[in-house]
């Protein structure tokens, strides 16, 4: 999802899927280290996802904080 994307959700929204993305990344992390893993490529995505969700999680938070 890209990021202008995901400054329309609420904060609570981005938080779930920020949970469940990490979750995701440890069970490819988990597949990657037992060779099941078909593309390590998305290991790489994932981490994108997590960093993107976070990134407009902290933005928000300091929008409200100064209002």
């Amino acid at each position: 999802m890209k990021a202008h994307e995901l400054q329309e959700l609420p904060v609570d929204e981005l938080k779930k899927r920020l949970a469940d993305e990490e979750v995701s990344l440890s069970n490819l992390r988990f597949q990657l280290a037992t060779s099941q893993l078909e593309s390590p490529i998305k290991v790489r995505s994932v981490r994108r996802e997590i960093a993107r969700l976070q990134t407009v999680i902290n933005a928000k938070l300091r929008t409200e904080k100064k209002l």
